[in-house]
């Protein structure tokens, strides 16, 4: 945007732009769920003393869980949703 200042050209955007592949993404949220939950079950849970955060920090802690899941997919993954998509798209033709 900041060559549409000085320039006065705005880059032109596609007018149809590709829409994500839906069985590609099931594929993705499927794996970000499994590595939330090898994460979860790996967790060795909060120090005992130090800066703990309480009642609150266990409470959200699913929620860092999936967040760093889906981080994760985002970075490449570990090729669940990749052979996942290959399999169920081979099946579906």
């Amino acid at each position: 945007m900041i060559a549409s200042l000085t320039t006065g050209h705005v880059p032109a955007r596609p007018l149809n732009p590709a829409k994500p592949d839906p069985l590609m993404a099931a594929a993705r949220q499927l794996e970000a769920g499994f590595l939330s939950e090898l994460l979860r079950l790996s967790d060795p849970g909060t120090p005992q003393g130090g800066f703990g955060g309480g009642a609150g920090e266990a409470q959200f802690r699913s929620f860092l869980f999936e967040a760093q899941a889906e981080r994760m997919v985002e970075a490449g993954g570990i090729g669940l949703a990749d052979r996942l998509y290959a399999e169920l798209s081979a099946r579906a033709r």
